[in-house]
């Protein structure tokens, strides 16, 4: 006898007790979600990113045509065409040769509907003197 209470000893050791079973099912059922939403917002973070470096170089590239002369409706077309539909693209003349751009454009947050995030960029140039072609320099 003493042989059968040394192996119910051993097979009760193993079993689990009956109040965790079922723990780890129960813990990813919870863990999933926090998961699926901690991924969801790095891949928002990594678009909200994408989408500021084109809005800096959207203004950059319109700052650019503005300096070197061309027309301020020109530059605005130049900059939408690297940007989103709904970005807003602003040009402030600040005197002195200098003019800025702004091109702001929201970051929808994935999955989350219309939660989001205003990114943006703004650059400045200097109007480009040009010199003029002498007459001599002319064919």
């Amino acid at each position: 006898m003493a042989v059968t209470g040394a192996r119910d000893a051993v097979r009760s050791a193993r079993r689990a007790p009956s109040s965790s079973r079922g723990a780890a099912t129960a813990e990813l059922a919870v863990l999933l979600p926090a998961v699926v939403l901690l991924t969801a917002l790095c891949v928002s973070a990594v678009g909200a990113v994408a989408l500021h470096v084109r809005c800096l170089d959207a203004a950059r590239a319109a700052a650019r045509e503005i300096a070197r002369g061309e027309p301020a409706g020109a530059a605005v077309a130049a900059a939408r065409d690297r940007v989103p539909a709904a970005a807003e693209v602003r040009v402030l003349d600040r005197g002195d040769g200098l003019v800025t751009v702004q091109v702001t454009a929201r970051a929808e947050l994935a999955g989350l509907g219309r939660i989001g995030v205003q990114v943006g960029g703004e650059a400045v140039a200097a109007a480009e003197d040009l010199p003029s072609p002498a007459a001599e320099d002319l064919p």
